[in-house]
């Protein structure tokens, strides 16, 4: 096993997905609670395909990627926010329209470009190859800025995740918080879709918080176990990954859903 660290660690590039893949998996766990909790978990799906299309329209341009999907993103979750909370296309509705929509515009820029660009399929389905030193420096840089913010205003989130109405009775500005939720997650899906892919990332959103509240009840619990579940899972499915040569987002999906499986059988375990 030590053997099997030293040889992968002895490459730069695993070195730098490990980092990015880290901070990534540890944004996208805290986050992922709230967001199953208030059942906006698919607003991951939905910005991450927004931010393919985002992607696809910037290659095509010859623009900076991060520079235009990242104030597309954020925008479309303040969008996807206002318009579940006032408008008459709740929830789950608004997030298939906007991310169907998305998905077919890039697809369709890509078609009048170059066809498949190999960048943007990258982007798409993820690659651990991808990831360059300014990469990391961005994903560091933008990743901290979330776990900060996270744990700063953490017992705001509590309250309006758990009961927004009481919140706003108390003083809270709900509205303002649950902006903050947006913002923190169209960050994460924009930092770690150049390792997960477009199609990948929002399971690095669910799966961790879903398996931890199999076992866990109280909120802060089932936080701290979201985010060791979500990084050894993402260890382990990049150390699979290396050993078996599969597909790196692929696996560590897979990797998730073996450790949900298991945490429900834990669950119903007789001696748990």
């Amino acid at each position: 096993m030590l053997s099997l660290i030293k040889e992968m660690l002895s490459y730069p590039f695993l070195v730098r997905t490990f980092v990015v893949g880290i901070l990534v998996c540890t944004c996208a766990a805290l986050l992922g609670v709230s967001l199953v909790l208030k059942r906006y978990s698919m607003i991951g799906d939905g910005l991450s395909h927004v931010g393919f299309g985002a992607l696809a329209v910037a290659t095509a341009l010859n623009r900076a990627p991060m520079a235009i999907a990242m104030p597309v993103v954020i925008l479309t979750a303040f969008f996807l926010l206002r318009m579940s909370e006032n408008g008459k296309l709740k929830g789950d509705s608004a997030v298939a329209m906007l991310s169907s929509s998305a998905l077919a515009i890039g697809v369709m820029v890509m078609s009048f470009s170059n066809g498949m660009n190999i960048d943007v399929y990258n982007y798409m389905f993820g690659s651990i190859l991808a990831v360059t030193r300014n990469d990391v420096i961005i994903s560091v840089l933008l990743s901290l800025f979330v776990i900060v913010l996270y744990v700063v205003f953490y017992t705001k989130l509590f309250a309006v995740t758990f009961d927004e109405t009481f919140a706003k009775a108390t003083g809270t500005k709900a509205g303002l918080y649950n902006m903050l939720l947006a913002l923190l997650t169209a960050v994460t899906i924009v930092v770690g879709m150049r390792l997960m892919g477009s199609l990948l990332i929002s399971s690095l959103v669910i799966f961790p918080a879903l398996t931890s509240m199999r076992l866990f009840k109280s909120f802060k619990a089932v936080v701290i176990s979201s985010a060791v579940v979500s990084i050894v899972c993402f260890v382990v499915g990049i150390s699979l990954s290396f050993l078996f040569s599969t597909p790196a987002g692929a696996t560590v999906v897979c990797t998730n859903l073996a450790a949900y499986l298991l945490f429900c059988l834990l669950r119903i375990s007789p001696t748990v």
